[in-house]
């Protein structure tokens, strides 16, 4: 009895001192309890960044392109509008220019170089040397697809005496085909033409090298454009104020050769270093190759030397040859700044079709015709890429 309290006070002796050991322990952590000044506390300042700023999207330019085709002489012998006269009195050309009505339609601009005055009937009809032709002429052009004929070339006056320009010019007027190169008066020869194809401004100029020996009017010096340098250099200013791409069509060079000469090619690269961008050739009534011409600065002009006869009665395969020039035009615009490019360049070789001097009719060439590969050789002679369509 006595052994068992002895160990209950042992016991009660430990939990006693285990007790105050931790008393002990506690006693040297202070805990304060928080007053009011330590409750409030001063604010945390946070700093918030604003959003970085929205990034511009680069600037998308805008680019547009236009076709454009010409072809050379429409040049209407005697027996081109005999084959065309209707039991009416009137005449019909369009038949002549079926099978090439789709690839002059399909082109955004077509021009045409109306070699002969359609001064009408009425003054009576001619044919070499001093031509006049019927007004039909001009309504087949427009059925067919053109846009703009040019007239400056070497028998522009052969009737002025009998009033053919002014009847001709009048007749365009009425049917709404512009025309360039012969004017009814000055204000009409200083205003320049201008067409617009898928917001792309051209301007048309024309001239040629001479009149044949017939004197123009001293009182009328607008009936036709000749080869002036001073004048073609403020024709092309005013234009470059006004468009976007400057055409040019030139009466030039020698009748019947294959190739440009030197005199044709002093003044593309004149013209080239105003700027033009186009320039279309006619009076050799043969083919001749176009080219590239590049002047200092870097801008390119294409020169389609010579387009032959389109239509015409003149005899030997060189002149029954002819063609439809094209070429593709890209317009670039970027903050208010405009280029222009010039780019994929073609033909279209054609063929003046006539037997006994009835049935006359232009034929688009086809790979399997005798003449193509010739055509396409010779036409490739200064643009070995030059692209030669044809039909089918």
């Amino acid at each position: 009895m006595r052994y068992k309290l002895l160990l209950s006070l042992s016991i009660l002796l430990v939990l006693i001192l285990s007790i105050r050991h931790f008393q002990q322990e506690l006693s040297q952590y202070e805990i304060t309890p928080p007053t009011a000044e330590a409750v409030v506390t001063e604010p945390t300042e946070v700093t918030v960044e604003p959003p970085p700023p929205e990034t511009e999207p680069a600037p998308v330019p805008t680019l547009t392109t236009a076709k454009l085709v010409a072809v050379g002489d429409i040049l209407v012998h005697s027996s081109v509008y005999q084959d065309a006269a209707m039991p009416d009195g009137t005449f019909d050309f369009t038949p002549m220019f079926e099978q090439v009505k789709p690839f002059i339609e399909s082109a955004d601009l077509a021009i045409a170089n109306q070699e002969t005055m359609i001064g009408g009937k009425e003054i009576g009809l001619s044919s070499y040397p001093l031509f006049n032709s019927p007004f039909e002429v001009a309504d087949a052009l427009k059925d067919t697809g053109f846009d703009l004929v040019t007239l400056a070339n070497n028998h522009t006056i052969d009737r002025y005496k009998d009033g053919a320009i002014e009847r001709a010019l009048a007749y365009w007027d009425q049917i709404e085909i512009p025309y360039t190169g012969s004017y009814a008066s000055t204000e009409d020869r200083d205003h320049i033409r201008t067409l617009t194809r898928n917001s792309i401004v051209f301007s048309f100029l024309s001239y040629t090298y001479g009149t044949n020996g017939i004197p123009i009017p001293k009182d009328k010096p607008y009936y036709v454009n000749l080869i002036d340098w001073k004048q073609i250099q403020l024709d092309v200013e005013r234009a470059r104020q006004i468009s976007d791409v400057i055409v040019v069509s030139m009466h030039w060079g020698n009748e019947y050769e294959l190739h440009p000469n030197t005199l044709q090619q002093d003044l593309a690269q004149r013209l080239s270093d105003l700027g033009v961008h186009i320039i279309i050739g006619h009076h050799p009534h043969v083919l001749q190759p176009p080219a590239w011409v590049t002047n200092a600065k870097g801008h390119s002009t294409y020169v389609m030397y010579s387009l032959g006869n389109f239509i015409s009665a003149q005899q030997g395969i060189d002149r029954l040859l002819g063609g439809i020039g094209g070429i593709h035009v890209v317009k670039t615009e970027l903050e208010g700044n405009v280029s222009i490019e010039l780019k994929d360049p073609f033909f279209i070789p054609t063929l003046t079709q006539y037997k006994n001097w009835k049935n006359f009719k232009l034929i688009p060439l086809d790979w399997d015709h005798e003449h193509t590969l010739r055509v396409a050789n010779h036409m490739r002679t200064r643009i070995t890429d030059l692209s030669i369509l044809h039909a089918h």
